[in-house]
């Protein structure tokens, strides 16, 4: 079912993509959450912007507002469903915490976008909206793709944890038995959603089907 504008979300969720590989979980959500009827305050770093130029096809214009066209086009969502903004614009709602989602995603993250939220840098806007994640006790899920994992990166990991974070490394499973790059995303994304509390037809949970 289409949705329209004067229908009401079903949830409302911030989703950053930083330049960790792997902007294709990050683009693959973003699809999924606007199918879901949830809407999106989406922030893309730079450097983001520099993978997906290099991992996909995909031609993302340069500014937020050009970019918030382009993805409503892209993913047929309704006017006002994804909602884009730049590094720097600081009168956003996710700034602050009574106007910010209960629930925001980073993925893909870099381990830059780690340690910054780790250790509550703020200097942009993606940042930000993770430290009023956390200083609010809202829903943060962490999607890193590094590989190996330094102990730096181990010890930011465990410390958000302790904060109440949620990590899910960007480790496609093959008990699935994928047969296309799309089917390894989407074990990732499912998992995703699974913990967003979103319902998802992506791959069954555990149990709910055969794996033979």
């Amino acid at each position: 079912m289409e949705l329209k504008v004067t229908d009401s979300y079903k949830e409302r969720i911030t989703l950053a993509i930083t330049g960790a590989s792997g902007a294709q979980y990050g683009l693959r959500l973003l699809e999924c959450l606007v199918a879901a009827r949830c809407q999106v305050l989406v922030m893309i770093s730079k450097a983001a912007q520099v993978v997906i130029a290099t991992e996909t096809d995909e031609a993302l214009p340069g500014s937020a507002k050009e970019q918030e066209r382009w993805l409503t086009q892209r993913f047929a969502a309704a006017e006002g469903q994804i909602r884009v903004f730049a590094r720097e614009q600081w009168m956003a709602p996710v700034a602050s915490g009574s106007g910010a989602p209960s629930k925001m995603v980073v993925c893909p993250c870099s381990t830059g976008a780690l340690s910054a939220i780790a250790t509550g840098a703020s200097n942009n806007l993606i940042e930000r909206a993770a430290d009023v994640a956390l200083k609010e006790r809202r829903q943060l899920i962490l999607v890193p793709r590094e590989a190996p994992y330094s102990e730096i990166h181990l010890e930011h990991m465990l410390k958000l944890t302790r904060m109440g974070c949620v990590v899910i490394p960007a480790s496609p499973g093959f008990y699935n038995r994928p047969e296309t790059v799309e089917d390894m995303i989407d074990f990732v994304v499912a998992r995703i959603l699974n913990q967003l509390q979103i319902e998802q037809n992506l791959m069954p949970r555990w149990g709910e089907d055969s794996l033979s």
